[in-house]
Protein backbone atom coordinates (compact mmCIF):
# COMPACT_ATOMS: atom_id res chain seq x y z
CA UNK A 1 0.00 0.00 0.00
CA UNK A 2 1.66 3.29 -1.09
CA UNK A 3 0.37 6.61 0.41
CA UNK A 4 -0.45 9.43 -2.47
CA UNK A 5 -1.74 12.76 -1.05
CA UNK A 6 -4.17 14.14 -3.12
CA UNK A 7 -3.34 18.07 -4.27
CA UNK A 8 -6.08 19.13 -1.85
CA UNK A 9 -3.88 17.13 0.65
CA UNK A 10 -0.78 18.98 -0.20
CA UNK A 11 -2.31 22.58 -0.44
CA UNK A 12 -4.13 22.19 2.93
CA UNK A 13 -0.38 20.79 4.56
CA UNK A 14 1.54 23.74 3.00
CA UNK A 15 -1.74 26.36 4.39
CA UNK A 16 -1.49 24.95 7.40
CA UNK A 17 2.11 24.84 7.92
CA UNK A 18 2.64 28.49 6.56
CA UNK A 19 1.00 29.41 10.04
CA UNK A 20 4.21 29.15 11.46
CA UNK A 21 7.68 30.00 11.70
CA UNK A 22 10.20 28.05 9.83
CA UNK A 23 11.49 26.65 13.24
CA UNK A 24 8.29 26.06 14.51
CA UNK A 25 6.70 23.94 11.77
CA UNK A 26 6.07 21.03 14.09
CA UNK A 27 3.45 22.67 15.67
CA UNK A 28 1.30 21.95 12.70
CA UNK A 29 1.62 18.63 13.19
CA UNK A 30 -1.63 17.21 15.02
CA UNK A 31 -3.71 19.60 12.28
CA UNK A 32 -1.64 17.58 9.47
CA UNK A 33 -2.64 14.25 10.96
CA UNK A 34 -6.09 15.34 10.95
CA UNK A 35 -5.70 16.58 7.68
CA UNK A 36 -4.17 12.90 6.37
CA UNK A 37 -7.19 10.83 8.50
CA UNK A 38 -9.69 12.45 7.01
CA UNK A 39 -8.57 11.63 3.16
CA UNK A 40 -7.30 7.99 4.08
CA UNK A 41 -10.01 7.35 6.97
CA UNK A 42 -6.68 6.41 9.03
CA UNK A 43 -2.95 7.03 8.88
CA UNK A 44 -0.21 4.81 7.24
CA UNK A 45 3.43 4.80 7.87
CA UNK A 46 4.26 5.92 5.07
CA UNK A 47 1.85 9.08 5.63
CA UNK A 48 3.62 9.95 8.74
CA UNK A 49 7.03 9.67 7.02
CA UNK A 50 5.63 12.28 4.15
CA UNK A 51 3.92 14.58 6.79
CA UNK A 52 7.42 14.20 8.75
CA UNK A 53 9.54 15.20 5.49
CA UNK A 54 7.04 18.32 4.87
CA UNK A 55 7.44 19.72 8.68
CA UNK A 56 11.57 18.90 8.88
CA UNK A 57 10.84 16.35 11.83
CA UNK A 58 10.91 12.44 12.25
CA UNK A 59 8.54 9.51 11.58
CA UNK A 60 8.92 9.12 14.72
CA UNK A 61 7.83 12.47 16.47
CA UNK A 62 4.61 11.92 14.42
CA UNK A 63 3.83 8.12 15.53
CA UNK A 64 3.82 9.09 19.10
CA UNK A 65 0.77 11.43 18.31
CA UNK A 66 -0.97 8.91 16.36
CA UNK A 67 -0.98 5.94 19.01
CA UNK A 68 -1.55 8.68 21.87
CA UNK A 69 -4.68 10.34 20.88
CA UNK A 70 -7.07 8.24 20.57
CA UNK A 71 -9.12 9.73 17.93
CA UNK A 72 -5.75 9.47 15.30
CA UNK A 73 -5.98 5.45 13.39
CA UNK A 74 -3.42 3.51 12.61
CA UNK A 75 -5.71 0.97 10.57
CA UNK A 76 -8.32 1.70 7.87
CA UNK A 77 -11.94 1.83 9.45
CA UNK A 78 -15.40 0.89 8.29
CA UNK A 79 -17.26 3.52 6.33
CA UNK A 80 -19.25 4.61 9.06
CA UNK A 81 -17.47 4.62 12.67
CA UNK A 82 -19.55 4.03 16.01
CA UNK A 83 -18.30 5.88 19.28
CA UNK A 84 -20.17 4.80 22.19
CA UNK A 85 -19.58 6.89 25.25
CA UNK A 86 -18.72 4.41 28.41
CA UNK A 87 -17.82 6.94 30.56
CA UNK A 88 -20.26 7.45 34.04
CA UNK A 89 -23.47 9.10 32.78
CA UNK A 90 -23.65 6.63 30.17
CA UNK A 91 -22.56 3.93 31.61
CA UNK A 92 -25.66 4.46 33.66
CA UNK A 93 -28.26 5.16 31.46
CA UNK A 94 -27.18 1.59 29.53
CA UNK A 95 -24.47 2.26 26.86
CA UNK A 96 -22.83 -1.31 27.50
CA UNK A 97 -26.07 -2.61 26.88
CA UNK A 98 -26.20 -0.28 24.08
CA UNK A 99 -23.00 -1.60 22.50
CA UNK A 100 -23.58 -5.58 23.32
CA UNK A 101 -26.50 -4.64 20.96
CA UNK A 102 -24.78 -2.73 18.17
CA UNK A 103 -22.04 -5.92 18.49
CA UNK A 104 -24.96 -8.39 18.32
CA UNK A 105 -26.51 -6.84 15.11
CA UNK A 106 -23.40 -6.21 13.10
CA UNK A 107 -21.68 -9.47 14.12
CA UNK A 108 -18.70 -8.03 16.06
CA UNK A 109 -18.16 -9.46 19.80
CA UNK A 110 -19.21 -7.07 22.13
CA UNK A 111 -16.16 -8.16 24.79
CA UNK A 112 -13.96 -6.33 22.81
CA UNK A 113 -13.98 -2.71 23.84
CA UNK A 114 -11.53 -1.47 21.38
CA UNK A 115 -12.18 -0.38 17.64
CA UNK A 116 -13.34 -3.45 15.11
CA UNK A 117 -14.77 -3.47 11.69
CA UNK A 118 -17.36 -5.54 10.34
CA UNK A 119 -16.49 -8.02 7.49
CA UNK A 120 -18.10 -5.95 4.81
CA UNK A 121 -16.08 -2.86 5.78
CA UNK A 122 -19.29 -0.67 6.30
CA UNK A 123 -18.91 -0.35 9.74
CA UNK A 124 -16.88 0.09 12.45
CA UNK A 125 -17.63 0.18 16.64
CA UNK A 126 -15.79 1.06 19.47
CA UNK A 127 -16.21 2.43 23.36
CA UNK A 128 -15.37 5.76 23.82
CA UNK A 129 -14.35 8.42 26.56
CA UNK A 130 -16.98 10.85 27.57
CA UNK A 131 -18.69 12.28 23.95
CA UNK A 132 -19.38 15.56 26.17
CA UNK A 133 -23.10 14.82 26.27
CA UNK A 134 -24.02 13.59 29.77
CA UNK A 135 -27.62 14.80 29.57
CA UNK A 136 -28.32 12.82 26.45
CA UNK A 137 -27.01 9.28 28.49
CA UNK A 138 -27.19 7.10 26.31
CA UNK A 139 -25.24 8.51 23.55
CA UNK A 140 -23.03 7.83 20.06
CA UNK A 141 -20.91 9.39 18.16
CA UNK A 142 -21.40 8.20 14.35
CA UNK A 143 -18.94 9.93 11.99
CA UNK A 144 -19.82 13.65 13.35
CA UNK A 145 -23.31 12.75 14.24
CA UNK A 146 -24.01 12.91 17.85
CA UNK A 147 -27.22 10.61 18.56
CA UNK A 148 -28.74 11.40 21.23
CA UNK A 149 -30.75 9.01 24.29
CA UNK A 150 -30.33 6.35 22.46
CA UNK A 151 -32.51 3.06 23.10
CA UNK A 152 -32.12 -0.11 21.52
CA UNK A 153 -35.31 0.85 18.62
CA UNK A 154 -33.51 4.13 17.85
CA UNK A 155 -30.62 2.13 17.15
CA UNK A 156 -32.37 0.03 14.80
CA UNK A 157 -34.10 3.01 13.04
CA UNK A 158 -30.20 4.10 12.40
CA UNK A 159 -28.20 1.14 11.57
CA UNK A 160 -31.69 0.65 9.10
CA UNK A 161 -31.02 4.07 7.74
CA UNK A 162 -27.44 3.25 6.59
Amino acid sequence: MSFAPSDHLQQEVTELISHYPEDQKRSASLMILHAIQEQEGFISGEAMKWAADKIGIQPLNLYELVTFYPMLREEKTGKYVLKVCRTLSCALAGSKDLHKNLCGKLKLNSEIHSIQTTEDGKFSIEFAECLGACEFAPCMLAGKTLHKCLTEEKVDQFLESL
